[in-house]
């Protein structure tokens, strides 16, 4: 919701920030916000300059989320072979490759949202 309520407050001629958090909540959550209340207000990373970049961390959740359900859980936690690929394939390489690049290396193919929607409770159709 903060993600998409910056973004909706960045790409208008002009928009309060108050009144585009509560409706963009409505519509995502389906829960309206409390009157006479200013969550943004409350929610420190916009105002302090993060803006929109905030639903990186969003991303890093799909990728992770998958590479655990697809080598992890299909392999054990503990297997060896799938370490040691993580290891290789994604934390020496770190910032000198991208994040998207390593994820296809790790799985062998495209990441999926799938397991990332799955480990929200949430499910695509």
């Amino acid at each position: 919701v903060p993600g998409t309520s910056d973004r909706h407050v960045h790409t208008r001629g002009s928009a309060e920030l108050a009144e585009s958090l509560s409706a963009v909540s409505s519509a995502l959550m389906r829960t309206p916000t409390a009157p006479k209340t200013d969550t943004a207000a409350s929610f420190g990373h916009p105002a302090g300059g993060y803006d929109a970049q905030y639903y990186g961390y969003m991303w890093s959740d799909v990728y992770s989320d998958d590479m655990f359900a697809g080598r992890f859980l299909q392999k054990g936690i503990f297997d060896p072979e799938t370490g040691a690929d993580y290891r290789r394939e994604v934390l020496s390489v770190g910032g000198s490759r991208d994040a998207l690049e390593s994820s296809r290396v790790f799985l062998g193919r495209e990441p999926i949202v799938e397991p990332f929607l799955a480990a929200k409770g949430l499910s695509v159709g």
